[in-house]
């Protein structure tokens, strides 16, 4: 277990296949016209099937690495770099601001070989963000048309009581969710 903010932080339990998937599973279509029920649901399994969910796109961004191993390492460097250029620029705005009015010929340069780097390696970005979000994608469905069990109820109600702190319960209170 670790502790982040004096909180003790539980992985959720891998839950059967039977139960994931396969026969113990039930599946039906949302009810579009209530988004609340809808978002509900979608948080309830969430919550309850999160390690099946982190297993499953592990799994599924590692079937994409071991199909186009070049182009899944090349797009996730590309994304890296791009990202991590952004972020150093966007910290260092008074640098770069200097950099563009000393140097104006560098900085377009700059901007154009990146551009150009992103362009050549364009495919390998799409396989390495097909490696991301088909996982994401897959999980969304799943949570959407899988249906709540007794089981499930009963965990996420230990969850939102606060007895039990989970990863995708933390992730969720993160992104805002109430």
């Amino acid at each position: 277990m670790s502790k982040k903010s004096g909180l003790d932080i539980e992985l959720a339990p891998l839950r059967s296949l039977d139960d994931f998937l396969l026969q113990g599973a039930v599946f039906q279509l949302p009810n579009y016209r209530d988004l609340g029920k809808w978002a509900f649901r979608v948080t309830n399994n969430l919550l309850y099937y999160q390690t099946n969910y982190f297993l499953l796109g592990l799994v599924m961004f590692v079937i994409v690495g071991i199909i186009h191993p070049v182009k899944v390492i090349c797009g996730g460097l590309v994304m890296l770099l791009s990202f991590g250029t952004f972020i150093y620029i966007n910290s260092e705005k008074e640098y770069a601001a200097q950099l563009k009015v000393k140097h104006p010929i560098l900085s377009l340069l700059t901007i154009f070989v990146t551009l150009c780097i992103v362009a050549y390696m364009f495919q390998s970005v799409l396989v390495f963000s097909l490696g991301i979000l088909l996982p994401v994608a897959v999980t969304f469905i799943h949570a959407s048309l899988r249906l709540r069990n007794i089981k499930n109820k009963l965990a996420n109600q230990v969850e939102g009581l606060g007895l039990k702190k989970t990863p995708m319960g933390l992730f969720l209170d993160e992104m805002l969710y109430e």
